[in-house]
Parts: C-alpha cells; structure tokens; sequence
C-alpha cells in the first residue's frame, strides 16, 4: 500500500514532535559523589640516616653532628648531647620561655644504644625495681610480659627515641609534676608555643588516636625536622628482628615493638 502525501507529511510531523520532546521520558541523571583520597604527606629522608643511626649504634660524643650541652641548659650533668640543630632550636625556646618566666631544665637527651642497653638489662634482671617497687623477673617470669612491664616507661634498646639526639626530656619524670604548679604552668608554655620551635610532645593521652606505645609522657619533647624522618626510615626498613643484641630481645617480635613502639607516637608529630 502507498503512504499518500497528507498522510506522510502529518507522520513525519509527529515523529519529529517524539523525538524532539523528551523531557517526559527521561529520568534525571544520577549524581555520583567520588570521593578523593587523602594523600599522605611525603616524609624526605636524609640519606645519611641509616638503620644503624635510628638503633642508636654510634657514639655522640664522636660524631660530627652532635654538641654538648651547656651545663646552664641542665641539671648539671655535664655529659648531655644534642645534634646541633636541635640543640639551637632549644637554646632559642629557652631563651624565649625564660622571658615569660618559665625555666625549662634538660635532665635526659641522647642515650646510644649502650646506654640504652644498661637501662633495660638492670631492670630486665632484676637490679634496679620497676617503678621503685618490683623485680622483673619475680613478678614476671614470662618474658612478653616482662618486657610489656618495662615498656611502660623504659625503651627496649634499638628503640629509643632518645637514640637520635632529637629528644630531651625537661624538668621533671613524673606527669603529677607538670599538672600543679610551676609544672603546670611550664607545661601549659610549652603546648602553647615549642610548635613555634618545631617541638612536639611525642608521648600524648593514648586513646583511638593512640592505642598503641608508651604512656603519656608529658617531660619528653621532639624536634620534629629531623625526628619525623627517622620513624618513617623505620617503618620502610626495620624489622623486629633487628632489635637484638640485649637480655629479652626475644620479645621484640612477640610484641611488635617497631609498629607499636617506635612508630605509636602522636599524630601531631607524624605531620
């Protein structure tokens, strides 16, 4: 049969209308939400740290990057080093604390890891009392438990902050003495302004932010320039297995004391 020419023309017409109009036959688009992902930030490390350097398996006294601390800076011992930058960014955060009345005292920098290894055989053996009041092995013949116990206050050797001349412990080893007082009022400046001097408190409230790591240490302080380096060096490069050479070292792997030692740290200090 033949389309006669009316007929065409009004077919065409109207096929041209349903196409044209689709406003009714179309269902909004879908809007998808992408979400981005945060980037870490990049952590340089200087390529002369080596994962002998952040065990502490060196002398203070003989390398070329420390200097010793004025004795006005301390409690008098006169055998306290520093890496040298770090030691400038304190001198100028004393100097500055001292103006607003508040004395701030080194009484702790770097210990190598042969100082380290004292600290933690002592109690490890039972010479010298956990907390003044227990012998380790007594009260914990298992060694995982053992170590935990020293752990709360005591770095296993190879683990220490303190291994790397960038933190120093101020004033007073106990947190009572920086909530009342002169200690409140030296903790208060120093949450307040050490940011200023690239110093951070390693060792905050421990929580879901912290579950892991030493409790708080409110005396030990950081210099972040060069100590953020040296957790991320740990985390690319050091095993638990590494951490040896010491009575108890067994436990280093039972614990795993890198993840949550050496790196269970404030995340403010991460930044």
């Amino acid at each position: 049969m033949k389309w006669s020419s009316p007929l065409l023309l009004v077919s065409l017409l109207w096929l041209a209308y349903a196409c044209g109009n689709t406003t009714a036959n179309t269902t909004p688009p879908v809007e998808v939400e992408v979400t981005k992902e945060v980037e870490e930030p990049v952590i340089e490390i200087d390529t002369s740290f080596t994962i002998d350097y952040v065990r502490g398996r060196f002398d203070p006294r003989k390398h070329p990057d420390f200097v010793a601390v004025a004795s006005k800076y301390t409690d008098g011992d006169g055998t306290y080093y520093l890496r040298q930058e770090v030691y400038e960014a304190f001198q100028e955060m004393h100097a500055a604390a001292a103006a607003d009345d508040v004395r701030l005292v080194i009484i702790s920098a770097t210990r190598n890891f042969v100082r380290q290894k004292m600290i933690w055989e002592a109690k490890w053996n039972g010479a010298r009392l956990l907390e003044g009041r227990e012998k380790a092995p007594e009260v914990y013949p298992n060694p995982k438990d053992r170590a935990f116990a020293i752990l709360r206050w005591s770095s296993m050797p190879g683990t220490s902050r303190h291994h790397w001349g960038t933190d120093m412990d101020l004033n007073r080893l106990t947190n009572d003495y920086f909530e009342n007082g002169e200690g409140l009022k030296v903790y208060e400046w120093l949450t307040a302004n050490a940011a200023g001097y690239g110093i951070c408190q390693p060792y905050s409230p421990k929580g879901d932010e912290r579950p892991h790591g030493f409790s708080e240490e409110k005396w030990q302080w950081s210099y972040l320039p060069i100590a953020r380096q040296l957790p991320e060096l740990a985390r690319q490069t050091l095993a638990d297995a590494q951490i040896d050479g010491f009575d108890g070292a067994e436990a280093a792997t039972q614990i795993g004391v890198v993840e949550k030692y050496v790196l269970g740290i404030n995340p403010i200090c991460k930044e």
